[in-house]
């Protein structure tokens, strides 16, 4: 009986270790938040033995528990801060980045709005408070209802280093947690304008985006996202605590390969250049 007892205690403790072991958390960017969930689900359909855990929060909440130790894997619109990076080294450790796809900051518009494109330097007046009106930029005469995110977001982070060269967004900027929030106002509402990850433009319109007033202006699209001519396209990011190894290592691999990359550009979200 004693030997019985012994056994069943063996067995679920091998079972625990191996239940513990095989659980990966992933937490961070709320644009990645998609992809990563995708990603968790499929891979856990060839990986039966292992549990991914995916929740949003924003960059700089992914960055915040991979600093404390509570996260696997950080999702980041954006690099870490320098700051960020010295924390890390006084906490012992030096994180490792990987890009894991591309992403173009899209513009929305309610679909009822006749605006077609936006250059730079109109999209940084509307967003600075610079230009109010939407007869401004060739629009009805009617106040623009200007949608963000929040500002511990990689995109809010990204739209404010290459659209407003780092200026502070209007006082009346109405921050919400997430893309899809700013999505579902801008639907909404017919005079309001938002930005966010390509693949969350759902019920809403896209702006063509110009640099300046001698060049084109550019829809976001994979194509243009991956050749850069989208003057406001970006990379992507997974970060490690150190040089993934394990379970780690062969979710990476699989995110990174063919199939990984098919399922990013299957929910819209663009994939790594082949080269």
């Amino acid at each position: 009986m004693k030997n019985l007892i012994l056994v069943s205690m063996m067995i679920l403790l091998a079972v625990s270790v191996i239940t513990a072991g095989s659980t990966i958390t992933i937490k961070g960017s709320d644009t990645l938040v998609r992809l990563g969930q995708r990603w968790a689900e499929e891979y856990m359909k060839k990986n039966p033995g292992t549990v991914i855990q995916v929740s949003g929060g924003g960059s700089g909440t992914g960055i915040a528990a991979l600093l404390n130790g509570t996260t696997d894997i950080c999702e980041a619109s954006r690099d870490m801060k320098a700051k960020e990076y010295k924390l890390a080294e006084k906490k012992g450790f030096k994180p490792v980045r990987y890009s894991v796809a591309l992403d173009g900051i899209a513009v929305f518009i309610n679909k009822d709005m006749p605006i077609k494109e936006l250059s730079l330097a109109q999209l940084k007046g509307i967003y600075t408070d610079a230009i109010t009106n939407w007869k401004e930029v060739g629009g009805p005469d009617h106040l623009i209802i200007i949608y963000g995110r929040e500002n511990n977001s990689g995109t809010y982070a990204f739209f404010k280093k290459q659209v407003l060269d780092r200026e502070d967004y209007a006082d009346r900027t109405q921050t919400l947690p997430g893309t899809a929030a700013v999505v579902n106002a801008v639907a909404k509402d017919k005079w309001g304008i938002g930005y966010g990850g390509i693949a969350w433009a759902k019920g809403v319109k896209f702006v063509a985006v110009k640099k300046d007033d001698t060049t084109k202006a550019v829809i976001p699209t994979s194509e243009s996202v991956s050749s850069g001519t989208y003057p406001i396209s970006r990379e992507l990011y997974w970060f490690f605590s150190s040089e993934p190894t394990g379970e780690l290592k062969k979710l990476l691999d699989w995110a990174l390969s063919d199939k990984g990359q098919q399922v990013a550009e299957d929910v819209d979200y663009v994939p790594l250049p082949k080269k």
